[in-house]
């Protein structure tokens, strides 16, 4: 039998003009050489505690950020893991920071030239890397659409990149709403990434002896669940009915909250008093069916079948949140790839071959048009 075509949407790549841009930079967001091994080490929040001051200051054995290896900027480390782990395709993506801290009178010609060199590296692999192109989000919006304009002719761009921050006020800002109408008349999907999960109180004063467990399997995706929760209720899928947004880590727990915020917002005698309750209303789970795409990183077959059954199968498409989760033992197998496609085969029957190949590839060529 034919293998099934590999498309992965979540995955990340920074081009060399976003390294020199942070490497330049004096405050938060930057990247500093890290001794002894003088390895880059981008810093992009600032510290929580005395230790992590400590580190930045380099009295500790712990960088201060991100160590960031090879395969987080070079585009031939990219294509080697996509070779090694037999994907086809993938839509490459800023992580974050993204271009949010970026001056306004400076973001948009930023955006201009990371977006067109990570077209570049793109149409080096024809026909196997795409990419969701950054926008200006601190510049005016004439600059912001503008630049969405743009994207629309740029070969390799496939979409957008967005944090649930949207301006910094979120994502239900009716600031965005020209923004969101504008890729909804471009037909350009947003790729939505958690930015810095949770405030670290949240954790309790214990939170740090469990390293970064807490923060990365439970703040990034509930900072997502709340933000996309916050923008249904806003109405903005009333508003711009063609908005179409991928959500990153399989919506976080929307899926399996879904139930419990519909009757929330049944009960709300808030939402019923400004007559929000109507019997022709959208529901969260018409949003999900129609605007909202999950991606199928969630490393387990009984999230993603939570994920198939909310959303339906061909609005879910295969991720590996590459270079992240990388294996401590800096082997070229990475577990975040394999386990997140065994749990898509584990979750159809064997002869529902159909159901896998739209996960792992045909949804993404559908409505990425690859």
């Amino acid at each position: 039998m034919a293998r099934s075509l590999v498309v992965d949407v979540h995955t990340h790549l920074y081009p060399p003009a976003y390294i020199e841009l942070l490497k330049e930079r004096k405050d938060i967001p930057y990247i500093r050489p890290f001794p002894p091994s003088n390895q880059l080490c981008l810093c992009n929040r600032p510290p929580q505690n005395s230790s992590a001051q400590g580190s930045a200051n380099g009295s500790s054995k712990v960088p201060p950020g991100r160590i960031l290896y090879r395969h987080y900027y070079e585009v031939d480390e990219k294509i080697a893991f996509m070779d090694h782990h037999q994907i086809d395709v993938s839509v490459i993506s800023l992580g974050n920071p993204w271009l949010d801290f970026m001056p306004p009178d400076t973001a948009g010609d930023v955006a201009i030239k990371i977006n067109d060199e990570t077209n570049e590296l793109c149409k080096l692999y024809p026909g196997r890397l795409f990419f969701f192109g950054a926008l200006p989000l601190s510049a005016p919006e004439s600059i912001i659409l503008a630049e969405i304009s743009r994207l629309k002719t740029v070969s390799q761009a496939r979409g957008i990149v967005m944090g649930t921050g949207g301006f910094g006020e979120g994502l239900d800002d009716p600031k965005l709403i020209p923004v969101y109408k504008a890729l909804a008349e471009s037909s350009m999907p947003i790729f939505l990434h958690p930015n810095y999960g949770l405030p670290s109180s949240v954790w309790g004063s214990r939170g740090s002896d469990y390293g970064q467990v807490l923060p990365l399997s439970l703040g990034f995706p509930m900072e997502t669940t709340i933000a996309m929760t916050r923008l249904f209720l806003s109405g903005v899928f009333d508003t711009v009915p063609d908005l179409q947004i991928i959500v990153a880590h399989s919506g976080g727990c929307l899926p399996f909250l879904a139930g419990r915020i519909e009757a929330c917002i049944e009960h709300d005698k808030r939402l019923e008093a400004d007559g929000k309750l109507t019997s022709d209303r959208k529901t969260l789970w018409d949003a999900v069916r129609n605007n909202i795409y999950l991606d199928g990183v969630i490393f387990d077959k009984t999230g993603l079948k939570t994920a198939i059954e909310v959303a339906g199968v061909d609005r879910v498409m295969f991720g590996t949140d590459h270079p992240f989760f990388a294996p401590l033992d800096e082997g070229k197998t990475f577990p975040a790839m394999t386990v997140n496609r065994d749990a898509a085969k584990e979750a159809f029957p064997e002869d529902d071959t159909e159901s896998y190949d739209l996960v792992m590839g045909g949804n993404a060529v559908r409505v990425l048009h690859l």
